[in-house]
């Protein structure tokens, strides 16, 4: 852990959605924090709500009660577009269904976010992160011409490229083989050290979850007190 600064707090946050039965409760009184240049592992059964938290935690969605404090802002009291440009500027969020523009070629996709925060050398940079997960070969195919595997890499260079202060990855060795899963495992503790990004990730991975610093263990909505599984 690089720095004692909190970059994340949640306090006695819970989620409900409306659905035709009523009312669903997807998460209950959650509290934590997580310091600068950790590394934690969200982990739990299908339906826990991992990736419901995560998505609260990046300011995708924001809770029904509570709060969520990401560097240093509250998450509601922030618009939709105060949100984006926090992540933009903070965040980097590697998507399990990937999230690719299907129009554009993997250097492209990767370079989009590079583009959009005025950084110089876009398309160096994404090249330079696509050949660290073996795309070197791949950089002018679109999404449709490429595995689930290679789009899951592309989606980890577009995430690593602009340098995020913190790593929010849903299952980011999901839909890869035990090699390249290894690989980007590697790559993500790399990030984590020698950066000092801080790594939030949803995984059933136990070798990915040992990694990381701690865990934070879902059971139906609840986070399980930490050393109890």
């Amino acid at each position: 852990m690089s720095s004692n600064d909190t970059v994340v707090s949640v306090n006695n946050m819970s989620q409900r959605v409306q659905t035709l039965e009523g009312p669903l409760q997807i998460l209950r009184d959650i509290s934590f924090s997580i310091a600068a240049g950790e590394s934690v592992a969200i982990v739990g059964a299908s339906g826990s709500g991992k990736s419901t938290l995560l998505g609260l935690l990046a300011g995708l969605d924001t809770c029904t009660e509570g709060e969520v404090v990401l560097h240093g802002k509250r998450l509601q009291d922030l618009d939709e577009d105060q949100r984006a440009k926090l992540r933009a500027e903070k965040v980097g969020f590697v998507f399990q269904s990937f999230h690719l523009l299907p129009s554009l070629t993997a250097l492209e996709n990767v370079m989009m976010p590079l583009e959009i925060a005025g950084i110089e050398n876009a398309e160096k940079t994404a090249e330079k992160w696509l050949k660290q997960v073996g795309l070197e070969e791949r950089l002018t195919h679109t999404p449709r011409q490429l595995s689930g595997g290679e789009q899951q890499r592309v989606a980890i260079a577009r995430a690593f490229a602009t340098s995020p202060a913190i790593l929010f990855a849903d299952e980011p060795t999901g839909n890869l083989d035990r090699n390249t899963g290894a690989k980007i495992i590697d790559l993500l503790f790399s990030l984590n050290e020698q950066q000092g990004t801080t790594l939030v990730l949803v995984t059933h991975d136990e070798v990915l979850a040992q990694r990381c610093d701690r865990r934070l263990t879902l059971v139906e909505g609840k986070l399980q007190p930490e050393g109890q599984q």
